[in-house]
Protein backbone atom coordinates (compact mmCIF):
# COMPACT_ATOMS: atom_id res chain seq x y z
CA UNK A 1 0.00 0.00 0.00
CA UNK A 2 1.01 3.37 -0.78
CA UNK A 3 2.65 5.54 2.26
CA UNK A 4 0.15 9.07 2.83
CA UNK A 5 1.84 12.14 1.78
CA UNK A 6 2.94 13.70 5.61
CA UNK A 7 2.30 17.18 5.63
CA UNK A 8 3.86 19.39 8.28
CA UNK A 9 3.03 22.76 7.59
CA UNK A 10 0.28 24.64 5.76
CA UNK A 11 1.65 24.91 2.70
CA UNK A 12 2.47 21.65 2.42
CA UNK A 13 -0.77 20.25 2.64
CA UNK A 14 -2.00 22.63 0.34
CA UNK A 15 0.40 20.89 -2.13
CA UNK A 16 -0.43 17.58 -1.36
CA UNK A 17 -4.57 18.02 -1.24
CA UNK A 18 -5.97 17.42 -4.74
CA UNK A 19 -7.67 19.81 -7.07
CA UNK A 20 -11.29 19.57 -7.80
CA UNK A 21 -10.45 18.86 -11.10
CA UNK A 22 -7.95 16.20 -9.73
CA UNK A 23 -10.46 14.75 -7.56
CA UNK A 24 -13.62 14.10 -10.34
CA UNK A 25 -10.80 12.65 -12.97
CA UNK A 26 -9.64 9.69 -10.71
CA UNK A 27 -12.90 9.54 -8.99
CA UNK A 28 -14.89 9.27 -11.93
CA UNK A 29 -11.75 7.00 -13.72
CA UNK A 30 -11.68 4.65 -10.70
CA UNK A 31 -15.10 4.16 -9.72
CA UNK A 32 -17.54 5.67 -12.45
CA UNK A 33 -18.80 7.89 -10.17
CA UNK A 34 -21.10 10.99 -10.08
CA UNK A 35 -21.54 14.37 -9.40
CA UNK A 36 -22.88 13.33 -5.96
CA UNK A 37 -20.04 11.16 -4.73
CA UNK A 38 -17.95 12.82 -1.92
CA UNK A 39 -14.22 13.31 -3.27
CA UNK A 40 -12.71 13.83 -0.13
CA UNK A 41 -13.02 12.89 3.66
CA UNK A 42 -11.09 13.91 6.51
CA UNK A 43 -10.69 12.08 9.94
CA UNK A 44 -9.50 14.42 12.63
CA UNK A 45 -7.54 12.41 15.72
CA UNK A 46 -5.22 13.76 18.19
CA UNK A 47 -2.76 10.47 17.73
CA UNK A 48 -2.17 7.72 20.11
CA UNK A 49 -3.88 5.80 16.77
CA UNK A 50 -6.34 2.47 17.69
CA UNK A 51 -8.76 0.22 16.23
CA UNK A 52 -11.71 2.70 16.44
CA UNK A 53 -9.59 5.46 14.34
CA UNK A 54 -8.61 2.92 12.05
CA UNK A 55 -12.46 2.14 11.87
CA UNK A 56 -13.47 5.94 11.14
CA UNK A 57 -10.38 6.02 8.52
CA UNK A 58 -12.74 2.81 6.63
CA UNK A 59 -15.67 4.47 6.74
CA UNK A 60 -13.62 7.50 5.25
CA UNK A 61 -12.26 5.34 2.63
CA UNK A 62 -15.94 3.87 1.57
CA UNK A 63 -17.39 7.00 1.54
CA UNK A 64 -15.49 8.81 -1.06
CA UNK A 65 -14.45 5.56 -3.05
CA UNK A 66 -11.52 3.87 -4.43
CA UNK A 67 -10.60 7.40 -6.17
CA UNK A 68 -11.55 9.69 -3.32
CA UNK A 69 -8.76 11.45 -1.02
CA UNK A 70 -8.68 10.61 2.23
CA UNK A 71 -6.81 13.13 5.03
CA UNK A 72 -6.37 12.18 8.74
CA UNK A 73 -4.78 15.15 10.74
CA UNK A 74 -2.98 14.29 13.83
CA UNK A 75 -2.93 17.27 16.62
CA UNK A 76 -3.05 17.17 20.20
CA UNK A 77 -5.54 20.64 20.27
CA UNK A 78 -4.09 22.74 23.37
CA UNK A 79 -7.30 24.72 23.38
CA UNK A 80 -10.15 21.63 24.61
CA UNK A 81 -7.20 20.47 27.48
CA UNK A 82 -8.18 22.16 30.73
CA UNK A 83 -6.06 23.43 33.39
CA UNK A 84 -4.73 20.19 35.55
CA UNK A 85 -5.45 18.24 32.54
CA UNK A 86 -3.42 15.58 30.68
CA UNK A 87 -2.35 17.78 27.31
CA UNK A 88 1.25 17.79 28.62
CA UNK A 89 1.31 13.57 28.87
CA UNK A 90 -1.13 13.18 26.22
CA UNK A 91 0.58 10.53 24.25
CA UNK A 92 2.17 11.57 21.32
CA UNK A 93 4.28 9.06 18.60
CA UNK A 94 3.85 10.39 15.25
CA UNK A 95 5.68 7.12 13.79
CA UNK A 96 3.69 4.49 15.93
CA UNK A 97 0.62 6.36 14.33
CA UNK A 98 2.10 6.02 10.81
CA UNK A 99 2.29 2.41 11.40
CA UNK A 100 -1.31 1.77 12.54
CA UNK A 101 -2.22 3.83 9.56
CA UNK A 102 -0.60 1.48 7.67
CA UNK A 103 -2.05 -1.70 9.07
CA UNK A 104 -5.46 -0.60 8.78
CA UNK A 105 -6.52 -1.75 5.45
CA UNK A 106 -7.57 1.02 4.29
CA UNK A 107 -5.79 3.90 2.21
CA UNK A 108 -4.94 7.09 3.56
CA UNK A 109 -3.38 10.06 0.80
CA UNK A 110 -2.42 12.64 3.18
CA UNK A 111 -1.17 12.88 6.81
CA UNK A 112 -2.00 16.42 8.15
CA UNK A 113 0.16 16.56 11.53
CA UNK A 114 1.12 20.78 12.12
CA UNK A 115 2.55 21.87 15.33
CA UNK A 116 0.64 24.28 17.50
CA UNK A 117 2.29 27.18 16.38
CA UNK A 118 1.63 26.13 12.66
CA UNK A 119 -2.29 25.67 13.75
CA UNK A 120 -2.27 29.03 16.27
CA UNK A 121 0.74 31.50 14.58
CA UNK A 122 -0.81 34.44 16.12
CA UNK A 123 -2.71 32.90 19.36
CA UNK A 124 -6.22 31.77 19.25
CA UNK A 125 -8.00 34.99 20.05
CA UNK A 126 -11.32 34.41 17.96
CA UNK A 127 -13.01 30.80 18.86
CA UNK A 128 -15.98 29.43 18.12
CA UNK A 129 -18.78 28.91 21.00
CA UNK A 130 -20.22 25.93 21.91
CA UNK A 131 -23.50 26.98 23.37
CA UNK A 132 -25.50 25.84 25.68
CA UNK A 133 -24.12 22.12 23.99
CA UNK A 134 -21.04 23.14 25.80
CA UNK A 135 -21.89 23.84 29.10
CA UNK A 136 -23.25 20.49 30.61
CA UNK A 137 -22.40 17.00 31.08
CA UNK A 138 -18.82 17.08 29.55
CA UNK A 139 -19.02 21.16 29.04
CA UNK A 140 -20.00 21.23 32.89
CA UNK A 141 -17.01 18.92 33.81
CA UNK A 142 -14.16 20.90 31.71
CA UNK A 143 -15.41 24.74 30.86
CA UNK A 144 -14.24 25.63 27.96
CA UNK A 145 -13.71 22.32 26.20
CA UNK A 146 -16.27 21.87 23.37
CA UNK A 147 -15.21 25.73 22.53
CA UNK A 148 -11.92 24.54 22.25
CA UNK A 149 -12.72 21.19 20.01
CA UNK A 150 -14.94 23.30 17.59
CA UNK A 151 -12.41 25.64 16.97
CA UNK A 152 -10.11 23.26 16.15
CA UNK A 153 -12.32 21.94 13.98
CA UNK A 154 -13.54 24.85 12.01
CA UNK A 155 -9.84 25.48 11.37
CA UNK A 156 -9.08 21.75 9.97
CA UNK A 157 -12.33 21.92 8.04
CA UNK A 158 -11.26 25.48 6.11
CA UNK A 159 -7.84 24.12 5.96
CA UNK A 160 -8.75 20.52 3.77
CA UNK A 161 -11.94 21.34 2.49
CA UNK A 162 -13.20 18.06 2.83
CA UNK A 163 -17.12 16.78 1.28
CA UNK A 164 -17.21 14.53 4.79
CA UNK A 165 -16.09 14.53 7.79
CA UNK A 166 -15.93 11.17 9.86
CA UNK A 167 -16.27 11.20 13.77
CA UNK A 168 -16.69 8.69 16.13
CA UNK A 169 -19.95 7.93 18.02
CA UNK A 170 -18.35 7.56 21.59
CA UNK A 171 -18.18 11.16 21.97
CA UNK A 172 -21.75 11.44 21.51
CA UNK A 173 -21.62 15.09 23.27
CA UNK A 174 -19.15 15.77 20.53
CA UNK A 175 -20.39 14.72 17.75
CA UNK A 176 -23.78 16.43 18.35
CA UNK A 177 -21.58 19.72 19.03
CA UNK A 178 -19.90 19.48 15.60
CA UNK A 179 -23.39 18.85 13.69
CA UNK A 180 -24.92 21.89 14.95
CA UNK A 181 -21.77 23.91 14.49
CA UNK A 182 -22.03 22.49 10.52
CA UNK A 183 -26.09 23.50 10.52
CA UNK A 184 -25.86 26.64 12.19
CA UNK A 185 -22.90 27.91 10.09
CA UNK A 186 -24.33 26.53 6.89
CA UNK A 187 -20.60 24.59 6.67
CA UNK A 188 -20.69 22.59 3.39
CA UNK A 189 -19.91 19.12 4.65
CA UNK A 190 -21.07 15.61 5.58
CA UNK A 191 -20.76 14.61 8.96
CA UNK A 192 -20.50 11.09 9.28
CA UNK A 193 -20.44 9.17 12.64
CA UNK A 194 -19.14 5.75 13.25
CA UNK A 195 -20.12 3.44 16.25
CA UNK A 196 -18.20 2.84 18.67
CA UNK A 197 -15.56 0.28 18.45
CA UNK A 198 -15.28 -1.97 21.60
CA UNK A 199 -12.70 -5.02 22.46
CA UNK A 200 -14.16 -8.29 23.48
CA UNK A 201 -14.82 -7.10 26.91
CA UNK A 202 -16.98 -4.40 25.93
CA UNK A 203 -14.57 -1.78 27.19
CA UNK A 204 -14.67 1.44 24.46
CA UNK A 205 -11.36 1.89 23.09
CA UNK A 206 -9.71 5.03 24.01
CA UNK A 207 -6.18 6.30 23.66
CA UNK A 208 -6.73 6.52 27.68
CA UNK A 209 -6.85 3.30 28.01
CA UNK A 210 -3.21 3.28 28.15
CA UNK A 211 -2.85 5.38 31.46
CA UNK A 212 -4.77 2.38 33.02
CA UNK A 213 -3.05 -0.34 34.96
CA UNK A 214 -4.17 -4.27 35.28
CA UNK A 215 -6.62 -3.33 38.03
CA UNK A 216 -8.59 0.19 36.72
CA UNK A 217 -8.94 -2.02 33.92
CA UNK A 218 -10.58 -4.13 35.22
CA UNK A 219 -12.95 -1.48 37.19
CA UNK A 220 -13.39 0.28 34.01
CA UNK A 221 -15.15 -2.64 32.72
CA UNK A 222 -17.99 -1.32 34.92
CA UNK A 223 -18.67 1.78 32.40
CA UNK A 224 -19.78 -0.70 29.46
CA UNK A 225 -21.64 -3.13 31.88
CA UNK A 226 -23.40 -0.36 33.18
CA UNK A 227 -25.01 0.54 30.14
CA UNK A 228 -25.74 -2.73 28.74
CA UNK A 229 -27.67 -2.77 32.27
CA UNK A 230 -29.21 0.13 31.45
CA UNK A 231 -30.31 -0.54 28.02
CA UNK A 232 -31.62 -3.58 28.85
CA UNK A 233 -34.10 -1.63 31.76
CA UNK A 234 -36.02 0.26 28.52
CA UNK A 235 -38.76 -1.28 28.35
CA UNK A 236 -38.84 -0.41 31.72
CA UNK A 237 -38.98 3.73 31.37
CA UNK A 238 -36.28 6.08 31.55
CA UNK A 239 -36.25 6.08 35.19
CA UNK A 240 -35.63 2.38 35.16
CA UNK A 241 -33.03 2.86 32.62
CA UNK A 242 -30.85 5.52 35.03
CA UNK A 243 -31.30 2.97 38.07
CA UNK A 244 -30.08 -0.14 36.44
CA UNK A 245 -26.86 1.29 35.47
CA UNK A 246 -26.08 3.38 38.60
CA UNK A 247 -26.54 0.15 40.51
CA UNK A 248 -23.73 -1.49 38.26
CA UNK A 249 -21.37 0.85 38.66
CA UNK A 250 -22.08 1.08 42.84
CA UNK A 251 -21.49 -2.54 42.93
CA UNK A 252 -18.29 -1.72 41.56
CA UNK A 253 -17.30 1.27 43.41
CA UNK A 254 -17.21 3.51 40.69
CA UNK A 255 -18.38 7.10 41.46
CA UNK A 256 -19.72 8.78 37.97
CA UNK A 257 -19.37 12.37 37.24
CA UNK A 258 -22.53 12.07 35.59
CA UNK A 259 -24.55 9.20 34.28
CA UNK A 260 -27.62 10.54 32.26
CA UNK A 261 -30.02 9.32 29.83
CA UNK A 262 -30.78 11.87 27.23
CA UNK A 263 -32.50 13.23 23.82
CA UNK A 264 -29.81 12.06 21.38
CA UNK A 265 -30.76 15.88 19.46
CA UNK A 266 -30.21 17.74 22.56
CA UNK A 267 -28.29 15.86 25.70
CA UNK A 268 -31.36 17.11 27.82
CA UNK A 269 -32.32 14.57 29.95
CA UNK A 270 -35.47 12.90 29.62
CA UNK A 271 -38.53 12.81 31.25
CA UNK A 272 -39.71 9.55 33.54
CA UNK A 273 -42.69 9.31 30.86
CA UNK A 274 -40.43 9.63 27.70
CA UNK A 275 -41.35 7.06 24.96
CA UNK A 276 -38.57 6.81 22.01
CA UNK A 277 -34.62 6.83 21.10
CA UNK A 278 -32.44 8.12 23.95
CA UNK A 279 -29.07 7.62 24.79
CA UNK A 280 -27.36 6.40 28.13
CA UNK A 281 -24.26 8.89 28.77
CA UNK A 282 -21.61 7.75 31.41
CA UNK A 283 -18.58 9.40 33.03
CA UNK A 284 -16.15 8.55 35.32
CA UNK A 285 -12.55 8.22 36.50
CA UNK A 286 -11.22 5.14 37.20
CA UNK A 287 -7.60 5.48 39.45
CA UNK A 288 -6.40 9.07 37.82
CA UNK A 289 -8.10 8.16 34.31
CA UNK A 290 -11.24 10.01 32.95
CA UNK A 291 -13.44 7.66 30.55
CA UNK A 292 -16.48 8.31 29.13
CA UNK A 293 -19.03 5.80 26.91
CA UNK A 294 -22.34 5.49 25.75
CA UNK A 295 -25.01 3.30 23.98
CA UNK A 296 -28.36 3.57 22.43
CA UNK A 297 -31.22 3.33 24.18
CA UNK A 298 -34.94 2.13 23.25
CA UNK A 299 -37.10 3.72 26.26
CA UNK A 300 -40.64 2.63 26.57
CA UNK A 301 -42.29 4.89 29.61
CA UNK A 302 -43.79 1.70 32.34
CA UNK A 303 -47.32 1.21 31.60
CA UNK A 304 -47.41 2.34 27.65
CA UNK A 305 -48.07 -1.79 26.92
CA UNK A 306 -50.84 -2.03 29.51
CA UNK A 307 -53.73 -0.23 27.11
CA UNK A 308 -55.76 -3.24 25.54
CA UNK A 309 -54.20 -5.90 27.19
Amino acid sequence: MTSPTLARTRAELDAALWSPEELAGLDLEAADATDDVPRRAVVMTMGALHDGHLALVRAAREAVGPGGQVVVTIFVNPLQFGPGEDYERYPRDLDADLATLARGGARVDVVFAPSAAEMYPSGPIVRVSSGSIGTVLEGAVRPGHFDGVLTVVLKLLNLTAPDVAVFGEKDAQQLLAVRRMVADLELPVEVLGVPIVRQPDGLALSSRNAYLDDDERARALALSAALRAGAEAGGQGADAVRAAAAAVLDAAGVEPDYLVCVDPTTVEDVPAAYAGGALLLVAARVGTTRLIDNTAVDVVPPGAGAAGA
